[in-house]
């Protein structure tokens, strides 16, 4: 029989508590997502998650825009959250690094540290969150 040491004993919740960025906002974000596949599974459009999200964005009271332009680049993120969070929304076979790539140059452009990348066509969804790396986007992520 094991012996175990009970005071040696972490929750597996507050290994990297201090270490994490935006913990409450992105679970948050996170269930919001869940709830959006859960009402239309995974053969809809990104449009149509999207629209799910702003609603329930907005029934949770966090503060949001849609469709956020990426200034001196003409793109546009599909949620900056709290002007903190970038919420990219994907709705494909394949998650490749482009798209990756893409949320990395947002993050940099924009300033954020933190960014999710969600593709709702997974049978399981599954949020990638992305840290800002500090360098030029124009160099690194093309």
């Amino acid at each position: 029989m094991i012996k175990r040491d009970t005071n040696m004993q972490m929750h597996a919740n507050d290994a990297n508590s201090e270490k994490l960025i935006y913990p409450q906002l992105s679970y948050t974000l996170t269930g919001v997502c869940f709830g959006a596949h859960n009402q239309l599974g995974r053969f809809a459009r990104e449009k149509q998650y999207c629209d799910i999200i702003a609603k329930l964005l907005d029934d949770s009271g966090i503060t949001f825009q849609r469709e956020h332009v990426v200034p001196n680049t003409g793109n546009r993120v599909d949620f900056l959250i709290e002007n903190k969070i970038v919420l990219e929304a994907k709705a494909k076979n394949f998650m490749l690094k482009d798209d990756y790539y893409q949320l990395q140059r947002y993050l940099q452009t924009l300033g954020c540290k933190l960014g999710l990348l969600v593709n709702f066509r997974n049978r399981y969804l599954k949020p990638y969150r992305v840290i800002r790396i500090d360098t030029d986007a124009r160099k690194k992520f093309v």
